[in-house]
């Protein structure tokens, strides 16, 4: 199971979610996860590298009818060897890409 972290901002981010963004998050990061331990990303998640923003990814999710959610992260020093680790910077909707 891959570990991780989240910075201060993204838990100010999260708790300004709506319950049903929150929820979609989580559906997203149960995919997320087994995606990490195969080494390859699902296309549905988008995952991208932010431009601009060395070593920042984005993982982008759709809520149906809804906003869009993203989700910006990065790897960090692994934590057990072999696993990676994740560290969660923002959340919200495309604001986030302005300071990811």
């Amino acid at each position: 199971m891959p570990t991780y972290e989240t910075l201060p901002r993204f838990s100010s981010d999260l708790n300004r979610l709506t319950p049903e963004q929150r929820r979609r998050f989580r559906q997203t990061v149960t995919a997320f996860v087994e995606d990490l331990r195969t080494g390859t990303f699902r296309a549905g998640l988008r995952v991208k590298r932010v431009r601009l923003a060395p070593g920042i990814y984005e993982l982008t999710w759709s809520a149906g009818t809804g906003p869009v959610g993203r989700a910006t992260w990065e790897y960090g020093p692994e934590r057990r060897p072999g696993t990676p680790h994740v560290i969660w910077r923002r959340i919200g909707s495309h604001d986030i890409l302005a300071g990811p």
